[in-house]
């Protein structure tokens, strides 16, 4: 092969590098794709054991409810 033709054929390597890594760039930073995956692996680990959402729900729920008694019979110096 020649110089030219040895240059040809970087180029075409740096092109198909670029755009393998444009196209990882453009999946980490994709929002919604990011949030879908994400809801994806959520729900796969609810179907796998649920007891700690219920527990992580019922936590928060109290949580509100403590504050919102908090904010009703609280006293107001």
């Amino acid at each position: 092969m020649n110089s030219l033709d040895d240059a040809k054929a970087a180029a075409a390597k740096a092109r198909h590098q670029l755009a393998d890594t444009l196209d990882a760039i453009e999946d980490k930073v994709n929002v919604p794709k990011r949030a879908k995956d994400i809801g994806q692996k959520a729900s796969e680990a609810y179907r796998a054991n649920p007891v700690p959402f219920i527990v992580a729900g019922v936590a928060v729920a109290a949580a509100a409810v403590g504050l919102i008694a908090w904010a009703i019979f609280g006293r107001d110096d």
